[in-house]
C-alpha cells in the first residue's frame, strides 16, 4: 500500500478498476463530482453514488447510498469529492470494505490523512479521475 503519484501507476489503476464508488456524488449539475461521474460512467465502469444527504434518491438512473458499506460489491476505486476535512473517515471506511485505492480528487487532499493511511490502502491524489480516465483511449 501506498502513495500512488507515477503518472503509468495511475493509469493501470483506471485501466484494471470495473468497479467505482463516487463519495460525495451532487445532483447539481454544476458541481465536478457530477460531470466527473457522468464522465466515468460512460466509459462503462460500474458506478456505485454515494452521499448520505440525497440517500435513497437517483442519479443517472442509480440509487444514491448512505455509505460505502452500503455498496453491495468488491470495490476497486473509492473516488472522493470531499472537503479535506471530511476525508479521513472515508479512507478508513475504504479500508474498512477492502476497497483497493482510494482517489483523493483535487481540492479533496489531506496529507495528515494520507500519512495516516498510506500503509493500509493506495491512495491517488493531485490527479482527476475523470482525466485520466479520458487519456485510456490515448
Amino acid at each position: 500500500m501506498a502513495r500512488v503519484t507515477d503518472q503509468e501507476e495511475i493509469r493501470d489503476v483506471v485501466r484494471t478498476a470495473a468497479v467505482v464508488a463516487i463519495v460525495g456524488i451532487s445532483k447539481n449539475e454544476e458541481r465536478a463530482s457530477y460531470h466527473i461521474a457522468d464522465r466515468v460512467r460512460r466509459q462503462g465502469y460500474t458506478m456505485y453514488y454515494v452521499n448520505p444527504k440525497y440517500a435513497g434518491e437517483t442519479i443517472f438512473g442509480e440509487r444514491i447510498l448512505p455509505s460505502l458499506q452500503d455498496v453491495p460489491e468488491h470495490v476497486d476505486i473509492v473516488d472522493v469529492f470531499r472537503n479535506p476535512k471530511h476525508v479521513e473517515p472515508i479512507i478508513e471506511a475504504a479500508v474498512a470494505i477492502d476497497a483497493d485505492v482510494v482517489w483523493l480528487q483535487p481540492g479533496a487532499e489531506n496529507m495528515d490523512a494520507i500519512e495516516a493511511h498510506e500503509q493500509e490502502i493506495d491512495i491517488v491524489f493531485n490527479a482527476c479521475l475523470g482525466v485520466a480516465v479520458g487519456q485510456l483511449d490515448g
